[in-house]
């Protein structure tokens, strides 16, 4: 005796309808964009990636009526088009903000902080992970290593970097994204909105005048390692005991960041473990202790 799916509990339901088009108008003007991309590969399918940056820079997320469009600019079925879109966690698969902001947690950013940053974010704007706030400015995700572990806890917005964060920073942050004023990432250009970053991501250039040349390169941080490699000495840095006199320094040379150092006005390296015995990380401690 066989019994019916709907016997066993299970809701079959109708078949999804086919996504809507785009306007003819602008169908057109993506279909310009699209085959200036589709230009730079030998083989057409490998535009898929920037061209799903394309139609995410439309609507702020992926639709199906943007795979729909890929998939017959490129000549290839939805089920290829959505296969790709679902596995990479830089396509946005629903409406979200205007500023996608990334708290990371894994390990080192986690143990520095990260944790506890992404936890009061969460309670400061009320929303969850991967929930995007009334106004439609934020949304809130935590995400996976950034490779920025020299500049621990980071936090990141519109994939551009803020290092060396804290609860209070991160908190500072969020607020002048909402209310619209000028944010300047620790390294890179200035913020624009998650739609022109998508725009930039499928490779067309960023007009805004001078933000190449403020994108600048690798912090000094990151640089460590290099400079030591070929020899160069690095300063002496001295970590005074916690709760005592502070060491008298004779002939030796302290670090003082210079200005390019810590770029934004949202880094805050004054409130990391190395100098703030109440951070989640604990109290920083010399080497061998």
């Amino acid at each position: 005796m066989t019994t019916s799916s709907s016997e066993r509990g299970i809701s079959l339901g109708m078949p999804e309808l086919p996504a809507p088009a785009y306007p003819d108008d602008v169908r057109a003007r993506l279909e310009a964009d699209a085959r200036e991309v589709i230009a730079r590969y030998p083989d057409s399918r490998s535009a898929l990636l920037p061209l799903l940056h394309l139609v995410q820079s439309e609507e702020g997320h992926v639709t199906r009526t943007g795979m729909q469009f890929c998939a017959d600019v490129l000549e290839l079925t939805t089920a290829e088009v959505t296969a790709v879109a679902t596995f990479y966690t830089m396509y946005r698969r629903r409406p979200s903000g205007d500023y996608q902001v990334g708290v990371c947690t894994n390990t080192l950013c986690a143990v520095m902080g990260g944790d506890a940053i992404f936890e009061t974010l969460q309670e400061h704007l009320g929303v969850g992970n991967g929930e995007t706030t009334d106004d439609g400015k934020v949304t809130l995700e935590h995400i996976e290593c950034n490779a920025a572990c020299d500049y621990a806890p980071v936090v990141m917005v519109n994939w551009e970097f803020f290092d060396n964060q804290t609860p209070a920073s991160a908190k500072r942050l969020v607020d002048d994204l909402r209310a619209g004023r000028d944010v300047e990432p620790t390294r890179g250009a200035r913020m624009c909105t998650f739609k022109e970053t998508a725009r930039i991501l499928a490779g067309f250039p960023d007009e805004r005048p001078g933000a190449v040349e403020e994108s600048g390169s690798a912090g000094p941080a990151s640089l460590v390692g290099l400079r030591l490699a070929r020899g160069e000495a690095a300063p002496a840095r001295v970590v005074h005991p916690r709760g005592g006199p502070q060491e008298k320094v004779q002939d030796r040379t302290v670090h003082e960041p210079s200005p390019t150092e810590h770029l934004s006005s949202h880094d805050a390296p004054q409130e990391t473990s190395a100098s703030d015995p109440a951070h989640p990380a604990g109290p920083a401690t010399e080497e061998g202790e």
